[in-house]
């Protein structure tokens, strides 16, 4: 089983600016796969420069890897005075 749950690719003025060599826009993924030996579910996160389809890095986590992201984003967000949702 495979499955997409959400992706965003980043427009050019969602780029914070700064060094263009460095802060390029990205695409986020989010899926879920048991397709592993174990046939574990597993929450899959792929990350890749836009316009570099198949050249990203793929995480591909379990459930309490996936939930410590989870934490670290809500975290991240308080830090910086947003509301990190439910």
């Amino acid at each position: 089983m495979r499955r997409s749950i959400d992706d965003h690719p980043q427009r050019p003025e969602d780029v914070p600016p700064g060094d263009d060599d460095e802060l390029r826009a990205v695409s986020w993924a989010v899926a879920v796969s048991d397709d592993y030996d174990d046939a574990e579910p597993r929450v899959v996160l792929t990350v890749e420069e836009v316009g570099a389809h198949g050249q990203g890095v793929v995480a591909h986590l379990g459930a309490t890897s996936a939930r410590r992201l989870r934490v670290a984003l809500r975290d991240a967000l308080r830090e910086v005075g947003e509301d990190p949702g439910s």
